[in-house]
């Protein structure tokens, strides 16, 4: 990863603890109100849902879990997967029943707690987490670019059509991806330097 990556999860970090504090303020009710009012009912978003459900999740790790093993027997990397979605998944559990707010009330709404958006949250840690290891093995600069540029993209409709379909609110949105960016950044921080003290012994 480039080295601006890491200071920029201390940044999202700040932005979520920003928006955990600030939520119920009059300026972030306004701005939920307005992405609502901007998003609800997007046909073209509202189905992006879909590739931030569990399952779908759990495939798309499967898959890059026998990339990683028939690739390079890559076991760490399978190990950084299972913290990032994993690990990642479950933070976000404990950080909704911390925070227990409700979600947008509409009907037939969701029961559990909507602080921060799960889809947006671990959308974010698949996806980057299939966009880092694909970009490992990349030698083209264009095609590194491209596969990142993809990720973010995937990672932003997938947390967009959350707003589209009402089941959360734009803060809820926000501070998943922030929080799953800042656990990214953590896990990669640990990935690269375990990788890094491997090198030095073989040397």
């Amino acid at each position: 990863m480039k080295k601006w990556f890491y200071p920029l999860g201390l940044v999202t970090l700040l932005g979520f603890t920003t928006l955990y504090i600030t939520f119920t303020s009059e300026e972030m009710v306004q701005l939920d109100r307005k992405m609502n009012e901007l998003l609800n009912g997007n046909q073209f978003i509202a189905p992006f849902h879909y590739l931030g459900e569990p399952k779908f999740i759990v495939i798309m790790m499967l898959i890059l879990f026998a990339y990683l093993w028939i690739h390079s027997k890559n076991y760490r990397g399978m190990l950084f997967g299972l913290f990032t979605v994993g690990v990642g998944n479950v933070l976000n559990q404990l950080l909704k029943k911390w925070v227990q707010r409700a979600r947008p009330d509409i009907p037939n709404q969701l029961e559990s707690f909507s602080f921060p958006s799960g889809h947006a949250m671990v959308g974010l840690l698949y996806v980057f987490t299939i966009a880092y290891f694909l970009a490992e093995h990349q030698s083209n600069k264009k095609i590194r670019v491209l596969l990142w540029i993809g990720a973010l993209l995937l990672a932003i409709l997938i947390g967009l059509s959350r707003i589209a379909e009402s089941r959360h609110f734009a803060t809820d949105v926000l501070a998943g991806w922030m929080a799953g960016y800042t656990w990214f950044v953590f896990v990669a921080l640990w990935y690269e330097s375990r990788k890094n003290n491997f090198k030095k012994n073989i040397d």
